[in-house]
């Protein structure tokens, strides 16, 4: 192999190392802002669990979704969730008192990370 060709391919590596560090790097800023997310505006009404018992969920009628519920997490898909963290409860037919999200229209990351963060409340 000639030298042009391992620096080449040295550099190649180094590349692609660095746009999966970055890719990685981030997933887990996604995660962060989703988790800080969920921390401010949805755990007021849904709960630090997502059990549907924030203390704003109180007040309100219809009460706050159960996220954690089993038969809920079955019957809903991952695109069903990111657009009702994105539209609000009209987006999907329900309750206008679950409020959009427009600003996270534009950071896809954090929906699907927000979405995660939904789905690991299943089963609990």
């Amino acid at each position: 192999m000639t030298r042009t060709k391992r620096a080449a391919m040295v550099l190649g590596s180094a590349a692609a190392g660095l746009l999966l560090f970055t890719a990685s790097q981030a997933r887990a800023d996604a995660a962060a802002e989703a988790k800080e997310i969920f921390s401010t505006r949805c755990s007021t009404c849904h709960g630090p669990q997502g059990k549907g018992d924030g203390p704003a969920g109180a007040a309100l009628n219809p009460k706050p979704r159960n996220l954690g519920d089993a038969a809920w997490q079955k019957s809903v898909t991952d695109d069903h969730i990111e657009k009702i963290i994105v539209g609000g409860g009209t987006a999907v037919g329900k309750s206008a008192m679950m409020p959009p999200n427009p600003d996270l229209a534009s950071k896809p990351d954090v929906v699907k990370a927000l979405t995660a963060q939904i789905r690991g409340f299943g089963g609990k």
